[in-house]
């Protein structure tokens, strides 16, 4: 039988601490295509939809593609843009509801949208209306889900990430897709069950290049060898989603068709849950102010080639915060540091005034700390000399993270103050690939220090040519000093916010 799928792609993470919103264009920077169109750029790519479609293409099945949709993390969604794409994927559902077998949709699990605190599990709820309790849906989500009972509730399996860095976006996908094949087919009936945590965070963010969080990925895959376990999902949480349902938890989609395998989904959600708990204060980075960042940098002697790469973990645009914060920036500037890098610095109008100029040029401008100054400093007035220039700032991925996934940045320049080259740019975005700096004349492997506005992703392709790596939270935004938030809407009692006695109860649900 030649099966009829319905597949979409919906991914932005929020911040609700960002002040900002994120509208269609902000989707359009990335992508923002419907059908055959949609295919064609993200076939290619390291992308969920290409996951879904080795295993359609393998299987001869029908695909019906609604929409991809993806955007940069940052903040919550407006209600016009996320009413607007649930639509299109709506649409898609009513108009085949009748003649599909099944649905794939990749979602992130941290979405936010202006009046709507879980915007995915609206939008599964809505498609679960449409088509029915009976025809199976499988989703992926990424490991910083917060995931919510109608995400669980609404789709049939849930495959999240195992690696942070993301570098398994495919296999995940075709992970979901296969056991889509497996629920068409009768052979499977998913059901998902969820374990919720008392925590804002899992220690080390979901890592997956560290112990003992890298253990968890590697019980789970054991776990899903067992009879009746189809996906076992440990998912860090974002606690940059000041939300009821923001933190850790664990997702075990299980076949209803298989004796006690209920049973064994609750004692494997149980297990990973309370180990994520007892490691709860197992953190290994160790977080560096700006004037110890300083102090380290100054008293480093490399053991090998490569640069100092240094996260400016606090700022990080994939964890929503602003990108321009500028206090690593400064320490670094008053270091008088030759061969150095620092980037992405998201400033359009910085980036707009230099590309009104030419290369060579000497210019004064304001840089950076123009969203909130008391988040990780303020404005820079800074001489320097125009280096590149770029109108859009599109490069191509080559790295694990977005390799052959083409990337913009919007007008972008590299702007050199004291021995600096600064790469400032329009468009938010984090550093995950040496094509990054690549592609506006700056090597990383011949820098003698790297600043990058990343707090794990850049792992993945900077590690490797590093000398070694540290990190330093500047006070931004996405500062991991939770206890100093103003959290409002999160559950409480809740680790680290409040003191926990004893051994919690971990919620099922």
């Amino acid at each position: 039988m030649t099966f009829h799928i319905l597949t979409a792609e919906l991914i932005q993470e929020c911040s609700t601490f960002n002040k900002g919103r994120t509208g269609l264009e902000e989707y359009r920077v990335e992508i923002l295509e419907t059908g055959d169109a949609a295919i064609a750029k993200r076939r290619l790519g390291r992308s969920e939809l290409k996951g879904f479609l080795d295993i359609a293409d393998a299987e001869g099945w029908r695909v019906t593609h609604a929409l991809s949709a993806t955007a940069t993390p940052g903040p919550i969604v407006t209600r016009e843009a996320f009413e607007e794409l649930a639509r299109i994927i709506t649409d898609a559902a009513e108009a085949h509801k009748h003649d599909i077998n099944g649905i794939l949709l990749a979602m992130h699990g941290a979405m936010g949208a202006e009046g709507f605190e879980d915007p995915e599990g609206e939008l599964l709820t809505r498609l679960r209306k449409i088509v029915g309790p009976d025809l199976p849906i499988a989703i992926t989500l990424d490991l910083h889900s917060n995931t919510t009972p109608e995400m669980a509730a609404a789709a049939n399996v849930a495959v999240s990430y195992k690696t942070y860095p993301h570098v398994d976006h495919v296999e995940t996908a075709a992970h979901a897709a296969s056991l889509l094949k497996e629920m068409m087919a009768g052979r499977v009936k998913g059901r998902t069950l969820r374990l919720k945590l008392p925590m804002l965070d899992e220690a080390n963010g979901g890592r997956s290049d560290v112990a003992p969080t890298m253990a968890y990925y590697s019980r789970a895959i054991a776990f899903e060898t067992e009879p009746g376990i189809l996906a076992v999902s440990v998912n860090s949480g974002f606690a940059d989603a000041d939300i009821l349902e923001a933190g850790p938890s664990v997702l075990v989609s299980y076949n209803c068709h298989v004796a006690g395998a209920a049973t064994r989904a609750a004692e494997i959600a149980q297990k990973l849950g309370q180990s994520m708990w007892n490691d709860r204060e197992s953190c290994v980075n160790n977080f560096l102010s700006v004037p110890q960042t300083v102090a380290f940098i100054r008293d480093f002697k490399p053991a090998g080639p490569g640069p100092l790469v240094i996260s400016d973990f606090s700022d990080n645009p994939g964890a929503g915060a602003y990108g321009d914060a500028t206090n690593l920036l400064a320490g670094m500037l008053d270091m008088g540091l030759s061969n150095a890098a620092f980037g992405p610095m998201i400033d359009a109008d910085a980036a707009a005034a230099l590309n009104g100029a030419a290369v060579g040029e000497t210019v004064t401008l304001a840089v950076g700390g123009k969203n909130d100054p008391r988040y990780g400093g303020g404005p820079l007035m800074l001489t320097g000399e125009i280096r590149h220039l770029s109108q859009d700032g599109i490069l191509v991925g080559d790295g694990p993270v977005i390799g052959g996934i083409t990337f913009r940045f919007g007008q972008t320049a590299v702007f050199r103050v004291n021995g600096i080259d600064i790469l400032i740019v329009t468009e938010r975005g984090q550093a995950y690939d040496l094509q990054q700096f690549k592609a506006f004349g700056i090597t990383p492997e011949t820098l003698s220090v790297l600043g990058l506005k990343s707090q794990q992703h850049f792992r993945a392709a900077f590690e490797p040519i590093s000398a070694e790596v540290i990190v330093c939270d500047c006070g931004a935004l996405a500062s991991p000093d939770y206890v100093s938030r103003d959290y409002a809407k999160v559950r409480r009692p809740i680790w680290p916010l409040d003191e926990i006695e004893g051994m919690p109860e971990l919620c099922m649900g």
